[in-house]
């Protein structure tokens, strides 16, 4: 099959779902974005799109989901810490002491 004829089937049966217009490869793009706020290993992802290296996926990804960064935050902190309690999401956290 020609890609163009796969990509107009899947705009046609996104319409008839009555879904906004979006493109096959965005599929892919949602896929990625999603797998990285579900706390994914970068790696994974990577491997999952073929992609040559971790860094063009986390150039590509990373600043799509701000939770993905704050998740980071969250788990360094309670690495830094010793306290379990302050990996829980949306858990303020005083640098003070």
């Amino acid at each position: 099959m020609h890609p163009q004829h796969v990509s107009d089937q899947f705009l046609w049966l996104a319409y008839l779902a009555g879904l906004p217009p979006i493109r096959l490869h965005d599929l892919r793009h949602g896929a990625a974005s999603l797998m990285l706020a579900a706390g994914v290993e970068m790696k994974v992802v990577q491997e999952t799109l073929a992609h040559t290296s971790s860094a063009f996926t986390a150039d590509t990804y990373t600043s799509v989901y701000p939770q993905v960064a704050t998740a980071a935050a969250e788990k360094t902190a309670a690495l830094l810490f010793g306290d379990e309690d302050q990996a829980k999401p949306g858990k303020l956290i005083s640098l003070r002491g």
